[in-house]
């Protein structure tokens, strides 16, 4: 049986990432370029290392040449020959794309389609990389903005009001006027559309709203400081309709397919299925097709459910229950005495404060991680460390 091994992340350079967040965390000396994301895992687009494996393989390939022996029988019936999570950490200076994930069916067949017409995997107007839906859970390691899911029309038709924008006066009617499914459809479509002169002059609303004191100063202000990210972007308009969260350290947000979001600013741990499948509706140079995004966004208003960890009986963890079918996620507070992290299916164990021992294993320092194949015996100690851990529900069909 395979010791868990230390897995060496994959860094992704994206325009939105933080110049500081993850090299301090790591205790490296920041190099000027943004730092977006670390991957831990075997995402076929970035898989992470095995460095202390004979031969250093990514763990994709280890996974491919024994998938038995590394993802264990539970999780290779329920999920096939692949990690069905991905674990990143995330660090936001200034705003994501606006942005909706498929369900499973939707991207097996937009798949499918895209395969057959000879769409190339790396084509810029390619929507779905893999046949595989992408819910996701963030948790946020300090104060995190984000916006998330539709606003009720009738709220969000009083912002509009606030704004002082005559154009948006037919938008407000819309919203107020109309069921809300279809309400929020029709606006969405007309923010997707609209005249670069209408969102510089919402813009320069937005600016004058953050600047006085009511209800939607707070709001306004992180809109502002998005349409200072992506001066002239359709996005705004999108984001206008979408509730504005505020995170604490340890609250997280679920995100399952449809529902509409965008990251705005802060540090978080993400968890998702091992997919890459995004649909934008702007705040983005990425191609946006509007036509499949009305096919595929949930127009359905919600509230955005703040999630908070509980016990699992297990000493010094703490879970996000979710309805993912691919991950659990949780975070574990060792102490001096070894606690058993034992499990049948395949593990992820990023450390983020102090250091753990694991035994068998490395030893792991802040912001590091490593990979516990399916059903290795694992005990982690470590006084006032913290770790995340990732691994895949037993018991739970595909």
């Amino acid at each position: 049986m395979t010791a868990p091994s230390l897995l060496s992340p994959a860094l992704r350079n994206y325009p939105w990432g933080s110049r500081t967040a993850i090299p301090v965390l790591l205790g490296q000396q920041p190099d000027g370029e943004p730092q977006a994301e670390l991957w831990f895992g075997a995402h076929r687009a970035a898989p992470s290392l095995l460095p202390d494996r004979p031969g250093h393989p990514d763990l994709a390939a280890a996974i491919a040449a024994d998938p038995a022996q590394e993802l264990g029988e539970a999780s290779l019936a329920a999920h096939g020959p692949e990690l069905p999570f991905l674990l990143k950490l995330l660090a936001a200076e200034r705003a994501l794309s606006v942005q909706v994930h498929p369900t499973r069916k939707q991207a097996q067949d937009g798949h499918d389609r895209e395969e057959a017409a000879g769409v190339p995997l790396n084509a810029p107007h390619r929507t779905f990389k893999d046949r595989n839906h992408k819910p996701e859970l963030l948790c946020a390691l300090e104060p995190f903005e984000a916006l998330c899911g539709f606003r009720e029309p009738a709220c969000t038709a009083e912002l509009l009001d606030a704004l002082a924008v005559p154009e948006l006066c037919r938008w407000s009617a819309v919203l107020r006027s109309r069921p809300a499914h279809e309400a929020l459809s029709h606006t969405l479509r007309a923010a997707l559309y609209a005249s670069e002169r209408l969102m510089r002059t919402v813009a320069a609303a937005l600016h004058r709203l953050t600047a006085s004191p009511g209800p939607w100063n707070n709001t306004a202000a992180a809109y502002t400081a998005v349409a200072e990210d992506f001066p002239g972007d359709p996005g705004l308009l999108a984001a206008l309709l979408l509730n504005h969260v505020r995170l604490d350290a340890g609250e997280a947000l679920y995100l399952g397919a449809g529902v509409p979001h965008a990251y705005l600013r802060g540090t978080g741990v993400e968890i998702m299925a091992n997919s890459d499948n995004v649909l934008r509706c702007g705040l983005t140079d990425k191609h946006v097709n509007p036509v499949l995004l009305a096919d595929i966004v949930d127009c359905t208003p919600m509230r955005p459910a703040i999630m908070r960890p509980t016990p699992t009986g297990l000493t010094g963890e703490t879970q996000f229950c979710s309805p993912a079918q691919e991950f659990v996620f949780s975070r574990l507070e060792t102490g001096t005495e070894a606690v058993s992290v034992t499990d049948p299916g395949p593990q992820v164990l990023l450390c983020l404060a102090g250091h753990v021992r694991l035994t068998p294993g490395p030893t792991l320092s802040r912001g590091a991680a490593a990979f516990v194949p399916a059903g290795s015996p694992c005990e982690v100690t470590g006084a006032g460390a913290v770790l995340y851990r990732a691994r895949v529900p037993m018991g739970t069909a595909s």
